[in-house]
């Protein structure tokens, strides 16, 4: 989705901060006291998550920045 927000114009940039999650928000919320362990497990797994989809849309914008333009 991200990707093809991208190849519509979209700021890469921009959609690097839509996808990050910042590991200091991260550390907050594993810090508040309103969550459940179990909750915070899944913070952990959405955080890794987002750091994987992240990765992946660097590389197809990269790999996409390197292509030769059509003629």
């Amino acid at each position: 989705m991200f990707y093809g927000l991208f190849l519509r114009g979209h700021p890469a940039e921009v959609l690097r901060q839509d996808i990050d999650v910042p590991r200091k928000l991260l550390e907050k919320w594993m810090r508040s006291p309103d969550y459940e362990p179990a909750f915070r497990r899944r913070l952990e797994r959405i955080y890794r998550y987002r750091k994987q989809v992240l990765a992946i849309f660097d590389e197809l914008v990269g790999s996409e920045r390197q292509r030769a333009p059509l003629q």
